[in-house]
């Protein structure tokens, strides 16, 4: 499984990577994209390089934010020991092929085991949003995420009471199209707004309800926040527990819950990921 929480620390900013490292972020993200500007492209790559190269120590997966206009030049940086991940901006078929072209030369060239590296494509134009099937179909495709301040700023839409039910529905196109080609739960997008905590737990436990399963953070006090809502509860794990051992003790024959209703192949479904995110959780 994905980890619950993707905290982005901009590349350009290595005195920032052991801290973040450090932390309670199940994934840090290196950001060679949105957050260096173009002067200090070069230094952040020289920056991610030298972390990974010096294995990146921490408690949870290293990731890295690829450009799709530069990805010779943040695969060069990026693509070696110590690299979990690839988050690939503004998604598209052509870029995934790119990508998997890149990895199959790279990683045997870097020691990684061929396939290791588990890609997100983020879903941030209108071009990615109506080529969800075709990206999905391409091997290397791990999971999709959003990367809703893009999506939105391509597809003209503001965000508001009025638009709310429109970006749901686009959230809900990435849901489906993830389902339908087999892929991890997508990873959901993140909030600007890192100082009204309770926001953010409201939207993110909306997000899950959607059928995401992770999210990016912009700043570390979210990490808690997104770990809260996608840790089961005690009492949750307890009763997926007892579920699926009723069920597997049917043997395939009719059998109920603790409160008499009937267990069926979908409910077993979610008891075991419940139970999956339980263990992720640790």
């Amino acid at each position: 499984m994905l980890p619950r929480s993707f905290l982005y620390v901009p590349g350009n900013r290595p005195d920032l990577f052991p801290k973040a490292a450090a932390g309670p972020a199940d994934a840090v993200v290196l950001d060679l994209e949105d957050a260096v500007p173009l002067s200090e492209k070069a230094a952040a790559r020289g920056a991610v390089r030298d972390w990974l190269g010096a294995s990146a120590a921490g408690s949870g997966e290293t990731w890295v934010r690829v450009s799709p206009t530069a990805l010779e030049d943040d695969f060069d940086a990026a693509v070696r020991q110590g690299l979990d991940g690839l988050l690939l901006a503004t998604v598209t078929p052509a870029a995934v092929r790119t990508v998997a072209a890149l990895l199959a030369r790279l990683e045997p060239e870097r020691g990684l085991v061929p396939g290791s590296v588990r890609v997100v494509g983020l879903v941030e134009s209108a071009e990615g949003l109506l080529s969800l099937a075709e990206s999905a179909a391409e091997e290397r495709l791990t999971a999709f995420g959003i990367g809703e301040v893009d999506l939105l700023g391509d597809l003209r839409m503001s965000r508001g009471p009025a638009t709310d039910a429109a970006v749901t529905h686009l959230r809900t196109q990435v849901v489906v199209h993830s389902a339908a080609a087999g892929l991890e739960a997508p990873v959901a997008p993140t909030s600007t707004d890192f100082r009204d905590l309770d926001a953010f737990a409201e939207s993110t436990r909306a997000l899950v309800g959607l059928g995401f399963r992770s999210r990016t953070a912009v700043h570390p006090a979210q990490v808690p926040v997104v770990h809260d809502v996608l840790t089961p509860t005690p009492e949750k794990v307890a009763d997926a527990r007892d579920l699926v051992a009723r069920f597997d003790a049917a043997e395939g024959g009719v059998t109920t819950d603790a409160r008499g209703r009937l267990i069926d192949a979908a409910v077993v479904r979610e008891a075991r990921e419940v139970l999956a995110r339980a263990e992720r959780a640790g």
